[in-house]
């Protein structure tokens, strides 16, 4: 397996070809701003999230955009309508090779598979970086992406946007306040997938739309033929949306979700990395393309100066901890929630990440009332803290969810899918990113990319 601790890369735009950036202070390269000057964002990825989020927040703080990147020509209109002159791309790697510097900073909003290559692309080059949750695809990549945060210095931030909510960070507040004593047991669960899962994959190949890059859309991971099938209203088998239940594509329902949902426990305990990772319920898939449609894993972390080890639960495709007792009578889980059992009670939030919480039961919640504050609010909001950043108005971890904290998050979240495919129970070693007596889990820390997209060496 290739060293987890070293990144290098390989280049092969002549734009970056004199000696890696990666070594390099961020500062001694990035542009410093004057009073009349704007931050251009390149987006790759634009219709999906980027569309919906990324481009209208950054042009809401005043971002320009020279240049974008989608595999899908027919999803470029949220940039083309706001930036007539901006060019548009079906591949990234062209965009970087034409217009690199013309901007300063990228949102990357692609389907899993590509968000280490284009992001690790953009570091290289100097580039602040946002990308969507999940930040990887594999640990492997996680990793280098610490350790590119680490050397470069550059601004970046994992798209969970609820990281930024005062629901998430009252959730902190209780569990770092002592209100429930020390977490023995935690429990999140999801409503997802919503999207194909646990099915049949056709083998046949269909003409492949003239609006669409295969190549490019497919990028690292192995070809496959093109297939759609709109049948469930979401569009193609694999495009624009069904790509999440795919292994070569994305990373299910516990890549897509969390890194919301387990957002409060990881940032409120710091844990670090889970020393055993267990599939609990559903079947492994083993060989299969698709991840299968329910299952529980259980994580297991260590203990951490006086906080004892304690087991986190990911629950999805239906599957639920037992109802608390404590719930008032005619009370039911919802599809979405985080239950946290302590020493000294119970902390419960329905539905997602951002909602604030409650303490069971609820006479408790009443008489303990709001705990002290244990964590600042954020003043500017998810993108905004990354774009003051980009700018210089702020420091460049400035952004909470920058990538050394999300990258060891996303790490664990995704020794979570190995365990989804692989089953039963494995020990992690953090150090070799290794499974003790788990090849078939090892082999799945990192991958193999095809020929043009593997960006290190």
């Amino acid at each position: 397996m290739k060293n987890p601790n070293k990144l290098s890369r390989r280049t092969f735009l002549t734009a970056s070809a004199a000696g890696s950036v990666l070594t390099m202070d961020a500062r001694s390269y990035g542009r410093v701003f004057g009073a009349a000057e704007r931050l251009n964002v390149a987006y790759i990825g634009v219709g999906g999230i980027a569309g919906g989020q990324h481009i209208p927040q950054l042009q809401k703080l005043g971002a320009g955009c020279p240049a974008y990147a989608d595999a899908d020509s027919k999803r470029w209109g949220p940039a083309a309508d706001r930036w007539s002159d901006a060019k548009g791309y079906t591949d990234y790697r062209e965009m970087f090779d034409k217009h690199h510097k013309e901007f300063d900073a990228v949102m990357v909003g692609t389907p899993d598979h590509q968000h280490y290559p284009a992001t690790v692309l953009a570091m290289s080059m100097g580039k602040h970086a946002y990308t969507q949750k999940p930040l990887t695809h594999t640990p492997w990549e996680s990793r280098q992406l610490s350790i590119a945060q680490e050397k470069t210095k550059l601004a970046t931030q994992m798209g969970n946007q609820g990281h930024a909510t005062d629901g998430l960070r009252g959730t902190i507040d209780y569990i770092r306040s002592g209100a429930i004593g020390d977490l023995v047991e935690g429990h999140v669960w999801t409503n997802r997938p919503i999207w194909r899962q646990g099915m049949p994959v056709p083998k046949e190949a269909q003409k492949v739309p003239s609006n669409l890059d295969w190549e490019a859309w497919v990028g690292p991971a192995k070809m496959r033929p093109f297939h759609h099938d709109p049948a469930d209203g979401w569009g193609g088998f694999y495009h624009p949306f069904n790509w999440r239940g795919f292994w070569d594509f994305g990373c299910g329902a516990l890549g897509d979700m969390a890194c919301h949902n387990l957002d409060p426990i990881y940032w409120a305990l710091e844990p670090g990395y889970p020393t055993e990772i267990e599939l609990m319920d559903g079947e492994a898939f083993g060989d299969a393309p698709m991840y299968v449609k329910n299952t529980t894993v259980r994580f297991r972390f260590p203990a951490k100066g006086d906080r004892p080890a304690f087991d986190l639960y990911w629950h999805d495709g239906g599957n639920k901890p037992e109802r608390p007792e404590e719930l008032p009578k005619g009370e039911n889980l919802p599809d979405q929630g985080g239950l946290y059992i302590g020493t000294k009670g119970k902390l419960y939030a329905a539905g997602d990440s951002r909602n604030f919480p409650r303490l069971l039961p609820e006479a408790k919640h009443k008489e303990y009332g709001r705990p002290e504050q244990q964590i600042e609010r954020s003043a500017e909001g998810h993108h905004k803290e990354w774009y003051l950043a980009c700018t210089g108005e702020k420091p460049y971890d400035f952004p909470k969810c920058n990538f050394s904290y999300a990258a060891p998050f996303t790490e664990m979240v995704l020794l979570g899918c190995i365990a989804q495919r692989v089953g039963g129970k494995m020990e992690y070693d953090s150090k070799t990113m290794t499974f003790s007596d788990r090849d078939d889990a090892t082999a799945l820390i990192t991958k193999e990319y095809r020929e043009g997209w593997d960006f290190s060496l």
